[in-house]
């Protein structure tokens, strides 16, 4: 050990050391930023589905498209600069996918947006008992309908994500904006039929909660589908050949994700 010191080799070990917490911090903040953003979205979204049903329709079908949509929005601006605001795993796997996010951070995203999903689950379920299950995602038709539906508007969610948050040529102040509308047009149009899913950790929040499983497949596999064919399709038309590093750091929205990004 003396002679390590003498050359130097523990201290530099050390530092390493140093860096390597140093650089674990951000990548922390972005899980628990993923936990929390995930929790606000499904408890906002579920629940405004659980009180429309036990108030008789009170918030109207309409209403409760533009709750979702809404939540996703304030999530977004809320923290976007932090972890991105996936909130999804299908986002998180298509963007990692496409090469727009890093496969080492996949794990701990997917784990969050699940885990702040079924959290959301449980307290809906603590505040309206029984109920609670009014939130889940099951195919009011066929299952092939509602799967057909899943990968439709989970690929047209992910499109407008890869347009407005990874490419620097798109208006990234709107981005918010953008995915919010684009969410809550989904809900409108898929609700009814499919339950609007679009977000595996979604399903799996509601469905560990209520106890309920009915189609869990259509849910897990339509969402990924989709959601791989909206990257790689505005992929295919994107101008930019700019490394992710690259776009993290010159666009206007996700300029401060970059900066936490490059920290990770």
């Amino acid at each position: 050990m003396a002679i390590e010191i003498l050359l130097g080799v523990a201290p530099m070990e050390e530092g390493r050391r140093g860096r390597s917490c140093g650089s674990l911090l951000p990548s922390v903040r972005k899980v628990v930023a993923e936990f929390i953003g995930t929790f606000f979205l499904i408890f906002v979204g579920c629940g405004s589905v659980v009180v429309d049903k036990i108030s008789n329709g009170s918030i109207t079908h309409l209403g409760v498209s533009l709750v979702w949509g809404m939540a996703a929005m304030i999530v977004i601006y809320s923290i976007g600069h932090i972890s991105g605001a996936h909130l999804n795993p299908a986002v998180t796997l298509a963007l990692a996918a496409v090469k727009r996010f890093p496969w080492v951070q996949v794990p701990g995203y997917i784990v969050a947006q699940v885990f702040g999903s079924i959290s959301a689950g449980f307290l809906l379920r603590f505040m309206f008992g029984e109920v609670a299950f009014m939130g889940a995602t099951v195919p009011s038709g066929s299952e092939m309908q509602s799967f057909a539906l899943e990968i439709i508007t989970t690929s047209l969610l992910v499109f407008v994500v890869s347009a407005v948050a990874t490419d620097t040529k798109a208006v990234g102040e709107l981005g918010g904006l953008a995915i919010g509308a684009t969410i809550a047009m989904n809900v409108a149009i898929s609700g009814p039929i499919s339950g609007a899913s679009m977000n595996p950790a979604r399903t799996i929040g509601s469905a560990v909660a209520g106890n309920k499983y009915t189609s869990i497949w259509v849910y897990m596999v339509g969402p990924v589908i989709g959601a791989l064919m909206g990257a790689m399709s505005y992929n295919m038309i994107r101008e930019t050949k700019m490394s992710e590093r690259e776009i993290m750091k010159s666009g206007s929205f996700v300029k401060d994700m970059g900066s936490s990004e490059s920290t990770a």
